[in-house]
């Protein structure tokens, strides 16, 4: 029987009280770099399983495929995942629920969010732009939006982070941009949501003299767009999902970018259940508000084509996917390309492949 460590001695010979050798020991298990190949796996599973769907016009099908692969993957990482951002909430489609504990169960434990199908609508009408996405961090550190389920956003990129103010009108930001990047107003590019709500701001942001990109769906691919270099879109306005907020909120940590958000009630009802719960509707939520940590991930893998990333091609080998990995602690940024053999896809066909 081995011999237990002489923990005194252990102590002394690296110079700590006893008060901060417990400390150490009892700190959770920080996420390591290989968590970012396991987040790909998750997001390539649900790609794969969503782009079955394209263009046939069920976007919950496509959305219940998804999930249950990225479900069957995650069962088998070995962390102690709780899902803090669930998606499906909002339309009542298939979900991996709030709350949902995933992983194997051992260390280290992290809060998860996941949108297996950022964009069902674009994936159901066969459209570019949705994606497959997961972000991760260590738990405790991601914000839980409770039952606000819209925000008010504002993101750019990394060159033009500080020079935003969710608090000032669309032209003062965009002036503000235009000054921080240093080419004219007219010149930006501006990703907004064609939503109705945004018939005014579509028009400031015209009159301003700035160009519109207008999306239908998947606002945190737009997101994303800000910070990628060569997409054309330099800024994101307008009212989305606080969960996609989320979401984006770990994507731009690792890219370097900045979002601010302050939370939107859809009625004077979800207003006051969310102030009894001690929401505040003022306060501006930024990307250590919405991800507390150096220490974040964040995956996503293309379903359709995209500014960034090619959809998922299916061919004689099996299929052909392109991923987004980001490390925030690092900084690092990887595009992945993954052929996948259609004898592998076939062992994941309860998964929905």
């Amino acid at each position: 029987m081995a011999e237990r460590p002489n923990v005194a001695l252990f102590v002394a010979l690296l110079g700590l009280t006893s008060q901060e050798y417990a400390a150490c020991v009892q700190q959770p298990l920080r996420p390591d770099r290989n968590i970012a190949l396991e987040m790909i796996r998750v997001t390539e599973a649900a790609a794969i399983a969503a782009a079955r769907w394209v263009g046939r016009g069920d976007k919950n099908a496509a959305d219940g495929a998804a999930v249950d692969a990225m479900r069957f993957v995650l069962g088998g990482i070995s962390m102690d995942g709780i899902v803090v951002i669930g998606e499906g909430e909002k339309d009542e489609a298939p979900m991996l629920y709030n709350g949902e504990y995933i992983g194997d169960g051992q260390p280290p434990q992290v809060d998860v969010a996941v949108d297996p199908v950022d964009g069902t609508s674009l994936t159901a009408a066969g459209r570019p732009g949705a994606l497959a996405v997961i972000a991760l961090s260590e738990r405790g550190t991601m914000f839980n939006p409770g039952p606000c389920v819209y925000m008010k956003k504002v993101c750019v990129g990394p060159r033009a982070r500080g020079s935003i103010d969710i608090n000032a009108s669309a032209t003062d930001n965009l002036n503000e941009v235009s000054k921080r990047l240093k080419i004219p107003v007219q010149e930006l590019g501006v990703v907004i949501l064609d939503r109705p709500r945004h018939d005014e701001l579509i028009e400031e942001v015209r009159e301003a003299g700035s160009r519109v990109l207008l999306i239908s769906d998947g606002d945190v691919a737009g997101a994303i767009a800000t910070a990628w270099p060569s997409s054309g879109a330099d800024v994101l306005f307008g009212i989305g999902g606080t969960p996609e907020g989320v979401i984006a909120a770990a994507a731009l940590q690792g890219l370097g970018g900045e979002i601010q958000g302050i939370l939107h009630p859809r009625d004077d009802d979800e207003r006051r259940l969310a102030e009894t719960l001690g929401y505040d509707f003022d306060r501006v939520l930024r990307n250590d508000d919405l991800v507390a940590s150096d220490n974040c991930y964040f995956s996503a893998t293309a379903i359709t084509d995209g500014d960034f990333l090619r959809g998922v091609r299916f061919h004689d080998f099996g299929a052909t996917t392109q991923s987004l990995v980001v490390r925030s602690r690092s900084g690092t940024v990887r595009t992945i390309e993954t052929f996948h053999r259609h004898d592998k896809l076939q062992e994941f066909s309860t998964a929905g492949f």
